[in-house]
């Protein structure tokens, strides 16, 4: 039986609520149905609140699994939190990250939670809010230019971490002072940043899912605009930033792809034809175009030309010929339509027709006939 059905005191719907921290950074065991060696790493991953993780050496050779709630070292006292990953999926991150912890470093689980230990957790847990609440009222009256945003106090209840944003050095030494004699714990003061910050707090994205940064990113891998230009997009901020004010994380997910096809591409350099000297505006890469207009100064009257054509102009053009036109017969077949109905998809003008109305054909009005003309 776990830890969990051993406080039978405690209602589900508490112990589910406070579940829900935990479900952030969540990782898959995808090696959960190959049979163990019996030479797997004694270190386990443990999951604290929100994002924080850490390795522990399962000293005590405890049978733990995904889900357990255990009693870990910390310094001092101990804190709780869960089990989230073990066995070769443990090195397998490790390699990822390419770290290894040195053996004397990394603390120790002393074991699967107690009752007891659980009842001072879940006690500890309800004053984190009120907490947060209250030293941002410290903070506003000393004036100090930080936003406090977020609380976690340890599993036993000694010592309690506040998570602050600012954008410049705060002397925090007399909140420091404050919150301790009015808390009674040892206070640790711990700077994150608006990314860190989104991801402890969570959210839904423009995408309409959770945020990648509160659901599975382990790390934060910085983002520029030039990923941005890679993939051709528009330098809008609104639409490139997330719901932290900087650059939105999933612009790395197809970089590299983008970045591999370019190298095959050719250079976006202008075009001379006897129609005139044609400018490129734009790309479409996986539709294989290239996108000219004869204005330098504005993209109107754009013609889109295939990859191949845009070679064969290039070559023409290195070899001081010049051909007729941008397109032949040949290339204008290659083009594909810019919108194709297929199923699933309707045409963006759709709801321009106007509808046929069903029912009965009204009668036509003709002029009413005197009775005299009727009989007749």
């Amino acid at each position: 039986m776990d830890s969990e059905q051993k406080a039978g005191d405690r209602p589900t719907d508490e112990e589910t609520a406070y579940k829900e921290d935990y479900l952030k950074l969540n990782s898959t065991n995808w090696l959960s149905d190959i049979p163990d060696t019996g030479h797997e790493t004694d270190l386990v991953e443990i999951h604290f609140k929100n994002t924080r993780k850490g390795f522990y050496r399962n000293v005590n050779e405890l049978k733990l699994k995904e889900g357990d709630i255990v009693a870990v070292e910390a310094s001092p006292g101990h804190d709780i939190g869960r089990v989230s990953m073990t066995g070769r999926l443990v090195t397998s991150k490790l390699k990822q990250q390419k770290s290894t912890p040195p053996a004397g470093e990394v603390k120790k689980i002393y074991r699967k939670a107690k009752p007891v230990d659980l009842d001072k957790w879940y006690d500890s847990r309800k004053q984190e809010i009120p907490t947060m609440l209250r030293s941002r009222e410290i903070a506003r009256e000393l004036k100090l230019n930080m936003k406090i945003g977020d609380v976690e106090y340890q599993g036993d209840k000694t010592k309690a971490i506040f998570y602050y944003i600012s954008d410049e050095r705060v002397d925090f030494r007399q909140l420091i002072k404050i919150l301790a004699e009015q808390f009674r714990v040892r206070i640790e003061m711990r700077q994150i940043g608006s990314r860190q910050e989104a991801g402890r707090i969570g959210g839904i994205g423009s995408c309409g899912r959770e945020l990648c940064c509160s659901s599975y990113l382990t790390n934060f891998i910085s983002v520029t605009t030039a990923y941005a230009r890679y993939q051709d997009l528009t330098l809008n901020p609104l639409k490139l930033a997330g719901q932290c004010g900087k650059l939105k994380c999933c612009l790395n997910y197809e970089l590299d792809c983008y970045v591999e096809k370019q190298k095959h591409l050719p250079p976006k350099k202008a075009l001379e034809t006897k129609e005139g000297k044609a400018w490129f505006s734009k790309m479409e890469i996986y539709k294989n175009l290239y996108w000219y207009s004869f204005d330098p100064n504005n993209q109107v009257n754009m013609t889109a030309v295939p990859m191949d054509r845009v070679r064969e102009i290039q070559e023409m053009n290195r070899n001081g010929k010049k051909p007729l036109k941008l397109l032949e017969n040949l290339y204008e077949a290659e083009i594909p339509d810019s919108f194709n109905n297929v199923v699933g998809n309707d045409s963006l003008t759709r709801f321009d027709k106007k509808k046929e109305k069903k029912g009965r054909p009204k009668k036509k009005k003709g002029k009413r006939r005197n009775k005299n003309e009727r009989r007749k």
